[in-house]
């Protein structure tokens, strides 16, 4: 979708200038917060006035806030944080953290989405973008540190070292899970043949009852043929023991339910004989 900006935007453009930007974006955030419209011709024809007076607007404010970009320009804030042996911290230095660290050590109120960074999650030396206008972003720099210790010992930490340290914790994890796991296959085999030697017992047992049924021809031979699919089943080799074996003794556990009922209705048919 195509917009006209209203406001000066940061790394978008200035107002007065006619961007393409995703629907939702425009939809969602540009419209609604009166930073853009949509670039319609009658729009357009107001570009030039809004232009004119977007550039008094911004010399306004660069004038206002150049003292404050003075102020924050090499800031430094310090943080003392609990971390894992590798700088990770247990948590992490917000956005809303840094403005509010800022206001307590420059007097400037700054909004946090003004604030150029992720959430941090790694001790160490930090450099972070403090937009104040489209002309005006200082940087201040923050020293993330682990409790108990100096705030300069930020520079000590090296992301490098720790990124090779979290590295060498995931791998060994890794070898441990793999580990784990082969010793858990290694002890399937005897289980599953085990259960499959009770599934293929219940299945012949099932299907010699059927066939004990024989007086009852429709009932026996359906009691038999289920009986030899739940054998059929419980010889097969699945991809997937423990499920397939399920499968197996539950057949089993039907057919032989069905046999001793055939047998029943067998015998009574005799009696009425």
């Amino acid at each position: 979708m195509k917009v006209m900006l209203l406001k000066d935007i940061y790394k978008l453009g200035n107002a007065g200038d006619v961007k393409k930007v995703a629907d939702g974006y425009a939809r969602n955030y540009l419209i609604p917060q009166g930073l853009a419209m949509m670039a319609r011709p009658g729009v357009l024809k107001q570009a030039e006035r809004i232009r004119e007076n977007a550039t008094e607007e911004r010399v306004r404010l660069n004038e206002e806030l150049g003292e404050v970009a003075e102020r924050l320009s090499g800031l430094e804030l310090t943080f003392a944080v609990k971390a894992g042996e590798t700088g990770r911290l247990y948590g992490s230095v917000t956005s809303q953290m840094i403005a509010t660290s800022i206001e307590e050590n420059a007097g400037a109120v700054v909004e946090r989405r003004n604030i150029e960074t992720q959430p941090i999650k790694l001790l160490g030396v930090h450099t972070v973008p403090v937009r104040l206008t489209i002309d005006l972003v200082p940087e201040v720099t923050l020293l993330i540190h682990r409790e108990g210790e100096p705030a300069k010992s930020a520079y000590d930490f090296s992301p490098e070292e720790a990124a090779a340290a979290e590295a060498a914790a995931a791998e060994a994890a890794a070898a441990e899970a793999a580990a784990a796991e082969a010793a858990a296959e290694e002890e399937a085999p005897a289980e599953e043949e085990k259960l499959s030697a009770k599934a293929k017992a219940k299945a012949r047992r099932a299907k010699k009852k059927a066939l004990e049924a024989e007086d009852e021809p429709g009932e026996a031979e359906a009691a038999a043929a289920e009986a030899s699919t739940a054998e059929a089943a419980a010889e097969e080799e699945p991809a997937e023991e423990e499920e397939l074996s399920a499968k197996a003794k539950a057949k089993a556990r039907r057919a032989k339910k069905k046999a001793p009922e055939a047998e029943d209705e067998s015998g009574e048919a005799d009696e009425e004989a």
